[in-house]
């Protein structure tokens, strides 16, 4: 094998990803491992050890680090600098982090990521929030400074596939999704959504979608609570209204038919005993407290499961939406073919790009040397068509291999890429003599 091709081995950019999701792990380690994840990257890439650059997929149901190396025999330092980093917030032992990850490495990662962010990887099959956490994922990143150049390829790469997946197959178009399944099975408990009386806990993304897929139902009742004082803002440009600051969220869900948590606080924002104190107290003039149903979309639960025992209340959490989830649909393996095969065409001009710069090097040690040996004539020894004429026959010769490397290159022959590398290394520049004036 040629020495430039095991250059162009050793100095590939490898790509790898480590997996946290609900198809593999209880939802309660999910919590522990995404525990501060969002600051992993930045302090793994500040480190400068193997992790040259990071971007950090958390959503309610997985947890995902994507991170570039310099070469394969950096992976495992890799793996261990992250299970470290997740370990130290998480309070687990880096041991029990590692075995909770799985390892993605190079066209593995691509396949993985294409696929979750074309909705198929969900906890609901074709859910489109997905997509958007995506490309919030990369522009994190980027305001961290820990993406790199073949991060952003990949990212982008992958939100490109989203929308062929959704164009090719109308995957999506019923509008699934984590929230649409809650509120499905919450309405079996309340009364017609127009007389539907909500408060919604949280003002991210989440409960952004979580508004609009409420008005969707025609739910236009809707107070929104913030453990972090932000709810005016966030309800005042949604033309909602916010719950004063200091009111007591229990006080709050008094008279509401339902509640839909999705904060992400550090510890539930509603008790069980602060809920029962309050519907006991709603109940004094005799009347049983209103029924209530609580939806908890937080992976760190901004309610206490013990809510659910109370009686009148009705809890629904990520499990029960797991539960429920629909099923998978005809468009699914359509979906999961266009998503292959968009990885698949990544994967290729990735290898393109990496292995090029060896067919470069050849192309440019002929075509330079001619031009050299050319421009070193004598001026009454050129001869202009004489000079088109060996250019166009190098070029020729130069072809073949070219185009045979490329191909190799996108197929991941490594043994073809080889092959013609080695033809394009023995065509020699070619010697000019003069003859008549005109080079040979």
């Amino acid at each position: 094998m040629p020495d430039n091709y095991r250059r162009v081995s050793i100095e590939h950019v490898v790509l790898v990803s480590l997996v946290a999701s609900h198809h593999d792990l209880d939802l309660s380690v999910l919590d522990r491992l995404s525990t501060d994840a969002a600051a992993v990257g930045a302090e793994l890439v500040a480190a400068r050890g193997p992790v040259r650059g990071a971007v950090t997929l958390a959503t309610c149901n997985r947890l995902e680090l994507y991170v570039d190396v310099p070469d394969a025999d950096a992976v495992g330092d890799a793996r261990t600098a992250v299970a470290r980093a997740v370990g130290a917030r998480s309070g687990l032992a880096p041991t029990d982090v590692a075995a909770h990850l799985r390892l993605l490495v190079d066209r593995e990662v691509s396949a993985h990521l294409f696929g979750v962010a074309s909705g198929l990887e969900s906890m609901v099959v074709g859910e489109r929030e997905i997509a958007g956490q995506v490309r919030r994922a990369l522009a994190s990143a980027r305001r961290d400074g820990t993406t790199t150049p073949d991060l952003e390829t990949l990212f982008q790469a992958a939100s490109r596939s989203s929308r062929a997946v959704e164009a090719r197959t109308g995957i999506g178009a019923t509008g699934r999704s984590v929230v649409g399944v809650a509120l499905d099975l919450a309405e079996r408990d309340l009364p017609d959504w127009s007389a539907v009386r909500c408060v919604l806990v949280g003002t991210g993304s989440y409960a952004g979608a979580s508004l609009a897929a409420l008005r969707a139902r025609g739910c236009g009742d809707v107070r929104v609570f913030s453990p972090s004082g932000r709810a005016g803002d966030f309800a005042s440009a949604r033309g909602v209204d916010a719950v004063p600051p200091g009111r007591d969220l229990a006080d709050e869900v008094r008279d509401a038919d339902l509640v839909v948590a999705c904060s992400g606080a550090a510890g539930p924002v509603l008790t069980a005993e602060h809920l029962e104190a309050a519907r006991h107290e709603a109940g004094r003039d005799g009347a049983a407290p209103r029924p209530l149903t609580v939806l908890d979309l937080a992976l760190l639960h901004d309610i206490d499961p013990r809510v659910g025992d109370l009686p009148g209340v009705h809890l629904v959490t990520l499990h029960t939406v797991a539960e429920h989830a629909p099923d998978e649909h005809a468009a699914v393996a359509e979906a999961r073919a266009v998503a292959a095969e968009m990885a698949a065409g990544f994967e290729a001009e990735r290898r393109i790009r990496a292995w090029d710069p060896a067919v470069v090097a050849e192309r440019t040690r002929v075509l330079g040397g001619l031009e050299a040996a050319l421009a070193a004539l004598p001026e009454d020894a050129r001869d202009e068509r004489a000079e088109r004429a060996l250019r166009r026959r190098v070029r020729r010769a130069l072809h073949g291999p070219t185009v045979r490397a490329r191909a190799a290159a996108r197929d991941g022959d490594g043994a073809g890429f080889a092959a013609a590398l080695a033809q394009l290394a023995a065509i020699d520049v070619p010697v000019l003599a003069l003859d008549a004036g005109a080079p040979a």
